[in-house]
């Protein structure tokens, strides 16, 4: 497995993460505890240290689950996780209480004594960052967590340079989450450059864009109720048509480089500097996804991906 630094901290992590989001219910239809748990342990055995959760996934049951699946394996992993959202997504919190109580919360459903990476999930326009910063800056100093992140949740404006800029004045910033694919590119223009000048981390989620990216041209039709992607827009009518068009053409680029469409997508976020952590609850997507490390994109590889992929159809929500 090939690493990198976490920021400019001395944490190695790997250049591929895992994201466990989907391993809890109401997100992407059945869960399976068992499969997840041995997901994760293969993930750990094929050399992925970064872990993903956050507290609002499955209103706990993921922490939880983490919490189970390392027991006896803390060692290997690098475990991250997010506060702000409150049950049910029903409320953002950022007030500095609100953070004290969420740490202990998290601690106590990960059966952990402390957190590698500590983000805010999304922003709270109610509470200046400086002071959700200043509140995350504390636990570090009573060595509840090791390192901050930031988090644009739902809303991709919601980080942005001022934002960064101005939390990074309280606290230095590890990681910057963010959706990132071929097809999501919203931090290109301003955040990428921001992040990459004061050496902070652009963690990638969804680089399949909800799994739309693996080329399963009947996705849309397996989908169980409770999956969220029943109600997104690049999932629905013509708007599936024309994007599972531009995924086969994805899928030429990729039979030429000799590899899945995943793989391309995947690899196509790490030549752009990011670490993607695609989500999986299952170990065989997780072992293909992670042979992206391996795959080397030429610049007419990426010309050639703007070119079918610049049009996609719908917007992320």
């Amino acid at each position: 497995m090939k690493t990198q630094k976490l920021g400019r901290s001395d944490v190695i992590v790997s250049s591929i993460g895992l994201g466990m989001m989907g391993m809890s219910p109401g997100i992407y239809g059945a869960i399976d505890d068992e499969e997840s748990t041995k997901t994760i342990h293969r993930a750990l055995d094929l050399g992925v240290t970064l872990l993903d959760t956050a507290d609002a996934y499955g209103n706990g049951h993921n922490e939880e689950l983490l919490g189970k699946a390392l027991k006896g394996r803390r060692d290997q992993a690098i475990v991250a996780t997010k506060f702000s959202y409150g049950p049910n997504w029903e409320f953002i919190g950022g007030h500095p209480d609100y953070v004290k109580k969420a740490i202990d919360e998290s601690l106590r459903r990960l059966g952990l004594d402390h957190i590698d990476l500590y983000y805010q999930h999304t922003v709270d326009p109610n509470v200046p960052i400086e002071e959700t910063v200043g509140a995350m800056a504390e636990l570090v100093k009573a060595g509840k967590v090791r390192y901050l992140g930031l988090s644009n949740g739902i809303n991709a404006s919601v980080i942005n340079p001022a934002t960064i800029r101005k939390a990074y004045e309280v606290h230095p910033i590890s990681a910057i989450q963010s959706e990132y694919s071929i097809w999501t590119r919203d931090i290109e223009e301003e955040v990428v450059p921001t992040a990459k000048e004061l050496g902070i981390t652009l963690v990638a989620y969804s680089p399949l864009s909800r799994g739309f990216i693996t080329g399963e041209r009947h996705i849309n039709e397996n989908l169980q109720a409770d999956d969220i992607r029943n109600s997104l827009a690049r999932y629905q009518g013509d708007n599936f048509k024309e994007n599972i068009s531009i995924v086969d053409r994805l899928a030429e680029i990729a039979k030429e480089k000799n590899c899945t469409v995943p793989q391309l997508a995947i690899a196509w976020t790490i030549e752009r500097g990011t670490l993607p952590i695609p989500g999986t609850k299952r170990r065989k997507y997780l072992e293909d996804n992670i042979k992206a490390v391996d795959i080397q994109l030429t610049p007419e590889d990426f010309a050639r991906i703007d070119a079918v992929s610049s049009n996609v159809f719908g917007s992320r929500y």
